[in-house]
């Protein structure tokens, strides 16, 4: 198998927002290799059937749940768009946003301040608000954020982001605190640098390579990488994880 094989989540619901493509369509592909329905959230209706087609080929379970996933009405429709074609929720994966390019301070005007913070922290809330009420009577599920490096230290993304993805890490603190007597985890990811079409399209094979020097493992990270780190949290092998934040940084975050 291309992934980590975790039996207990074959049969299982996944939502995965921001799953277009790059981490949140790996993640999905990795989850219905497990024998997890997935359903793929995004609003590049395209993207999103590039990811269901792909994984409907290679004998997987997924579906389109296009949106935005700052609109809380809309983040209902899809969580009962879900429920109606494969049930509850069982794993939550909020990964919308990653509006983290550099911008001084001084220069950042509210809107984009507001913008990011819907993006990259209010998405994150909104989804787990509609699917944690299921999981607690159900006393059952496992939900996985999306951190990222510069909410663990200081970076060259925007303030916003920033504080947006340090939010994202208290929150899912302060969730897991919270459910944890419902049997339901949260964990949080908190990767650097990964590869992606971005990257690939504007950085020379020389920058990339400069850039991967900068990490203690000597590489850039993959996809692959955090999809795996999300098998494993929303899987058994994690019982007994949850409030934690994985650094997925090649070492360049060592606590």
């Amino acid at each position: 198998m291309r992934f980590t094989h975790h039996p207990d989540l074959a049969g299982k619901v996944a939502l995965v927002t921001g799953a277009s493509r790059g981490i949140g369509a790996e993640t999905c592909r990795a989850l219905a290799a497990n024998g997890v329905k997935v359903a793929v959230n995004g609003r590049d209706e395209a993207a999103l059937a590039a990811v269901v087609d792909g994984i409907i080929a290679e004998g997987g379970q997924a579906m389109a749940a296009p949106g935005d996933a700052t609109v809380a009405d809309v983040v209902a429709r899809i969580r009962r768009d879900v429920e109606a074609a494969f049930g509850p929720v069982d794993v939550l994966a909020p990964f919308a946003g990653g509006q983290g390019q550099p911008v001084p301070t001084q220069e950042l005007d509210a809107d984009r301040w507001r913008a990011t913070l819907e993006s990259d922290l209010t998405s994150v809330f909104l989804a787990v608000r509609e699917v944690l009420p299921g999981m607690i009577e159900r006393r059952s599920g496992s939900i996985v954020t999306m951190a990222s490096a510069a909410g663990r230290q200081p970076s060259r993304a925007s303030a916003a982001y920033a504080a947006a993805k340090a939010g994202v890490v208290m929150f899912t603190r302060h969730l897991a605190s919270e459910v944890g007597h419902h049997g339901v985890r949260v964990n949080c990811l908190a990767p650097s640098a990964v590869l992606n079409d971005r990257m690939q399209r504007f950085m020379t094979p020389e920058q990339l390579a400069d850039l991967a020097g900068r990490f203690p493992l000597g590489r850039i990270g993959r996809p692959e990488d955090v999809a795996e780190a999300v098998l494993f949290l929303a899987s058994g092998s994690a019982s007994w994880i949850t409030g934690a934040t994985l650094d997925l940084t090649g070492g360049r975050v060592i606590a």
